[in-house]
Formats: structure tokens, sequence, C-alpha cells
């Protein structure tokens, strides 16, 4: 299983460097199933491996000017300090038993896992249904502070929760909110999703065991990944891109949902 999830590892950063997001949804699988890590620890995992290998995505993007840089500081400044309250303060209260249903006990790793599955689904039937709205060069250059308050605290909600960078929320955020194209979505996101998963890492370094040596194994596998996805990606038109990104989404959705409830 190891090997396999090696071969995962570099998945993801392709998957970051195609579609700007996905990391998050390969890595804790990946790391829960193929690495046996516990599925809370598994968050904060993801939260380095894929805030690094954003990094990387992001500088690439930036220097092919597909990155809004107002648009993501911005952002990111609401989102991050989301980030870092829900993992100090929200994630410690939740008891690891949340309820029984007759003789099933429902813990607070399986509510994780469904709930990261319900919003991907939600997310990816967005992207495949609705339709690209036109870009408004105009919207990009200037802040929309209502947009950016309430979609960056609960994106950064789901991060502090969910381990997740968030770009299968941040992404479609960034198109039909904020009017972007679908390229710039991609490499904003990026730097969004490197800012907040960073700096929610550092919450977790002060009380949580590390295994630094898978952890930077993985994340090199996976930074080595996204330049494969980036070179792949410029051959792609964008509403492709977003479908694509969409389908992807729901598959990997219904199958952490079948997995979890099923045990298959």
């Amino acid at each position: 299983m190891t090997a396999a999830g090696y071969i995962a590892a570099i998945l993801i950063g392709i998957s970051l460097g195609l579609i700007g997001g996905g990391g998050s949804i390969l890595t804790i699988p990946v790391l829960v199933y193929l690495f046996g890590v516990q599925p809370l620890l598994a968050t904060g995992y993801s939260l380095f491996i894929v805030g690094s290998t954003s990094l990387v995505g992001a500088i690439k993007h930036y220097r092919k000017g597909n990155v809004n840089i107002k648009t993501a500081l911005a952002f990111s400044i609401v989102s991050t300090i989301t980030v870092l309250a829900t993992r100090k303060f929200l994630l410690h209260i939740i008891p690891d038993q949340l309820f029984n249903m007759g003789n099933y006990v429902v813990t607070k790793s399986l509510m994780t896992m469904i709930l990261f599955a319900v919003v991907m689904i939600i997310a990816a039937t967005k992207m495949i249904m609705g339709e690209q709205p036109a870009d408004c060069p105009e919207c990009a250059t200037k802040l929309q502070p209502g947009k950016i308050i309430y979609s960056g605290t609960g994106i950064g909600l789901l991060t502090g929760l969910l381990g997740a960078g968030g770009g299968f929320l941040i992404i479609p955020a960034l198109i039909f909110l904020f009017r972007l194209s679908v390229k710039q979505a991609i490499g904003t996101s990026l730097l969004i999703i490197a800012i907040n998963n960073l700096l929610g890492f550092t919450g977790d370094i002060f009380h949580t065991q590390v295994n630094w040596a898978l952890l930077l194994s993985v994340t090199a596998l996976a930074i080595a990944g996204i330049f494969i996805g980036a070179k792949v990606g410029e051959q792609v038109k964008g509403e492709k891109l977003k479908k694509g990104f969409g389908w992807f989404v729901l598959v990997m959705g219904i199958y952490i949902i079948i997995r979890e409830t099923t045990g298959l």
C-alpha cells in the first residue's frame, strides 16, 4: 500500500497543477487509506503537503500573470484567521464520539470524512452544471468586502475542520462570485491555499507528533507532480478544466461516502 501511496502523492501534485485544487481531496484519502494515518492527524498533514505544493504552483502561475494578488491576499486574511481559530479552539472541543444510531457509533473521524464528501459533491455539481460567467476584468481589480468575508470565512472553517485546502470551493467562488477567468482562478486559488494551509499547519506543530519522514517524502513527490500538471494544463481550455474538475470531485465524494459507510 505504501508504494501506491507514493504514486498517489504524484497525482496530488498533478491535480493541483492541472486544476488548482483537488489536492486535499486526494491527500486525505491517501494518508488515511494507503499510509494508515488517523483521520484527524491526516487533516494536519494535508495542510502541510497541499500548502507547500500549492506555493510552488502559485509561483509558476504568478510568473505567467495568472495570480490576482489583491483578491488572494484579502481572501487569505479572512480565511486564515478562521482556519487558525477553528484548529485552535473548535476542533479540540468536538468529542470523539458524537452520537449513536442504534448500535452504530458516529465518531468525529467518520463525520469529518462524510462532511468532507458532502461538501465536495455540492461544489462538484456547481462546477459541472453552472455556466461559465463572462470574465469581468474590472471586478478583479476592486475589492468586494462582503463576498470576501462570507466566502473566506466559510472556506476557512472547512479548511480548519477538514484539513482541506479548499480549492474545490475556492475555484467556484473565484469564478462565479469574483468572475475571474478559469486560468486566473486556478493561479489565485493556489496562492490562497498555500497561505491558508501553511499558516494553519503552524497551529498543529506544537501539539502534534509529526512523522516528518513521511510528510516530506509525500510533499516532495507532490511538488514533482505539480510541474507535470501545470504543463498539461497549458494545453487544455478553461471550460474543459472546469467541468473535468467537477467530475473528478464528484466521483471522489461519492467514493468517500461509500467507503466510510460500508467499509468496502
